[in-house]
């Protein structure tokens, strides 16, 4: 962590919030570990937390107006945007919220953010109701579309999911998702955008029953954070799952059945360089789930079944060059065959062989054993947890990304 935030120049914003005085949890942890931090308060920031406190740990003026008080020195906030390596906003109000998503720039903070040629981050703090309200919501998708990183509640390793929704995430978060985005500008996947399936689908009964499968998501979460660990921009598209990401460069769409992942995983498989599908879908789904609970008549329930949207088969259909497509095959019987078919049948530039008959692998555990097959043939990998195994599919999708990019 340190390494990654030293020498970097930090915009700090600071809103009117009661969490303001967390800003100087931060201010100290920033510069602790390396970085420089330039804090830009608002007018009413001011009135939680005195930019005296905010000098004396930053050692620079905290900046407020456009014009200093004493000798009507003119502020730029066009060069302290070019001055910066990032930009963080914590606390950050709904209004401000709101003034960023719609570029109302009636105060410095806001002109600096709409001037910033850096990566911002926003961590939002405001009661539960003002955070869940629909328009806070939409403001936040409004800065989420704009490329800003939206630092929620349970965001990084060492989250804490205690902390509600709305409440400002705490300061050592914080600080490690800003090391973290710095940490991966040199991997070998900076400026790739993989798209990435995961979790399984529940397919509706009636409202309260459905038929689903043991899938937690562990591997395709895995497989989140090692891309975004090498700089990728990742797409996580994940049915109903208790798994979180590490990475501030991962965007997660939460989806429940086969039908709205494959929505989702479709429209944004054209912005994407590769796609890892290692979610287990449902094949069927049910024809007519029941608008009310079914109540139990008889000694039978026949349920009509129809198959789900196959997303492997579309994306591998419709990849355009340069585009790498990644499938996962979990199979009980004739597992290399039926792995070999579906690699041809969907078009897939390799697939990620696991059997239930490996002690340790599938479902539910944190150890996988898989083989990844091409047309070139198979390599088999030994017992391993999921996070190494995630490394060894990553590198082999690396590598591929760098043969079509030269070919």
């Amino acid at each position: 962590m340190a390494n990654s935030l030293k020498g970097k120049k930090i915009i700090l914003g600071i809103t009117g919030s009661i969490a303001a005085y967390k800003a100087c949890y931060i201010i100290r942890g920033l510069i602790k570990l390396g970085a420089e931090v330039q804090v830009v308060i608002t007018p009413s920031g001011k009135e939680f937390i005195t930019p005296i406190t905010l000098s004396a740990l930053t050692g620079k003026p905290v900046i407020s107006e456009f014009f200093a008080q004493r000798d009507g020195t003119w502020n730029s906030h066009v060069d302290l945007g070019l001055w910066a390596d990032a930009m963080l906003i914590a606390p950050a109000s709904a209004s401000t919220i709101g003034k960023m998503a719609n570029g109302i720039a009636d105060n410095m903070l806001i002109t600096t953010y709409l001037s910033a040629k850096a990566p911002v981050f926003v961590a939002p703090a405001m009661d539960l109701d003002m955070f869940a309200h629909p328009s806070t919501q939409k403001n936040l998708d409004v800065l989420r579309s704009y490329g800003n990183f939206i630092i929620e509640p349970g965001t990084g390793e060492l989250a804490s999911h205690l902390v509600g929704k709305g409440r400002m995430e705490e300061p050592e978060v914080i600080i490690q998702y800003l090391a973290d985005y710095f940490a991966t500008q040199d991997g070998d996947l900076r400026g790739k955008t993989i798209l990435i399936t995961a979790g399984p689908t529940y397919e509706k009964i009636d409202p309260v029953r459905f038929i689903g499968n043991y899938s937690t998501g562990k591997m395709g979460f895995s497989l989140a954070d090692e891309c975004a660990s090498r700089g990728a921009k990742v797409l996580l598209v994940t049915g109903p799952v208790q798994q979180q990401t590490k990475y501030g460069n991962i965007r997660r769409y939460d989806v429940e059945s086969a039908d709205q992942m494959y929505g989702v995983a479709v429209g944004l498989f054209e912005k994407a360089d590769a796609a890892i599908l290692s979610a287990a879908v449902a094949d069927f789904t049910i024809e007519r789930p029941g608008t009310e609970k079914i109540k139990r008549e008889g000694d039978e329930l026949n349920l009509r079944l129809k198959p789900t949207k196959d997303i492997a088969a579309f994306i591998g259909r419709t990849k355009q060059d340069g585009q790498v497509v990644a499938g996962f095959a979990l199979e009980t019987t004739n597992e290399q065959q039926h792995a070999e078919d579906k690699l041809d049948r969907k078009n897939l530039d390799f697939i990620v062989l696991n059997s239930l008959k490996d002690e340790g692998a599938g479902f539910g555990h944190d150890t996988n054993k898989v083989s990844i097959i091409d047309k070139n043939g198979k390599t088999d990998y030994p017992l391993r947890t999921k996070s190494e195994v995630a490394k060894d599919i990553i590198d082999r999708l690396a590598v591929l990304l760098r043969n079509k990019r030269t070919v």
